[in-house]
């Protein structure tokens, strides 16, 4: 307060290292909130742990239905599947305004272990059995093992669809439980029609790469382990672990919505 402009001089410029201070202050504050690069907070997380596989399912779909390799009834199953989920979260199981997503940790090794080993037995190893099969004229062996791949390629590229936030979570593990149920029935085919095989008759007799004993024993062990796998994918995840995991915390959200309102 010593008069004359010496007030304003003494207010303008601690104002000015304020407001920078501030300024300052704000910028750090906006990059400590940030999420990191691989933060699971955000629910899109989800999906994005099979974008590669979608779009590998969705090539090997639309290569086994033009093949002509895949029943109609196999085709209806998919587009059942398709309303069905809508019509869970019409009714059922609509989306809640609270967060009732559960976040997976897509830097998990064993998370990514398990869905690589999964894409590797499921998908990738039966897609060269049943172009090795076409060249060594294996009809039976690439008619019993195409349903499967159709249906698990089927089943991640709706995984992907069911994990948006549009979705409850109970719908999105539906999913898998619904179909990895109904590939019970083909891998079960599958492993039937390879037992059935004579020994010498696995290659179709062509005499170019495996040959037909070699064939026969790998179609029948990837058989098996698709079926031990998925088998136990099933019974042993899904239904008694994530089924009761996700309808807890659904109905746990529904509680606090109904409290809150």
């Amino acid at each position: 307060m010593s008069g004359g402009v010496g007030p304003s001089a003494d207010i303008t410029l601690p104002k000015d290292q304020q407001e920078q201070e501030q300024g300052h202050k704000f910028v750090q504050d906006n990059k400590k909130t940030q999420l990191p690069p691989n933060s699971t907070a955000a629910p899109r997380n989800r999906a994005s742990l099979l974008s590669f596989y979608q779009l590998n399912s969705l090539a090997a779909i639309i290569v086994l239905a033009a093949s002509g390799l895949v029943g109609i009834s196999d085709f209806a199953f998919v587009v059942f599947s398709l309303f069905y989920i809508f019509l869970l979260s019409r009714f059922p199981f609509p989306p809640l305004p609270q967060k009732d997503a559960m976040n997976l940790d897509t830097r998990s090794r064993t998370l990514r272990l398990y869905v690589f080993f999964g894409a590797v037995l499921g998908i990738f190893l039966p897609v060269a059995y049943i172009c090795e099969g076409i060249l060594e004229g294996d009809k039976d062996g690439i008619k019993a093992a195409a349903p499967h791949v159709f249906l698990l390629a089927s089943q991640l590229f709706m995984e992907g669809v069911a994990f948006f936030d549009r979705f409850s979570l109970p719908v999105g593990i539906f999913v898998p439980v619904f179909y990895n149920s109904r590939r019970i029935f083909s891998l079960a085919d599958w492993l039937r029609s390879e037992l059935a095989k004579s020994e010498g008759v696995g290659g179709g007799g062509g005499g170019q790469g495996w040959s037909g004993a070699r064939r026969l024993y790998f179609g029948r062990a990837l058989a098996v382990a698709n079926m031990a796998f998925w088998g136990f994918n099933l019974f042993g995840l899904l239904l008694p672990v994530a089924v009761p995991i996700c309808l807890k915390k659904y109905y746990a959200a529904s509680l606090r919505k109904v409290s809150k309102d």
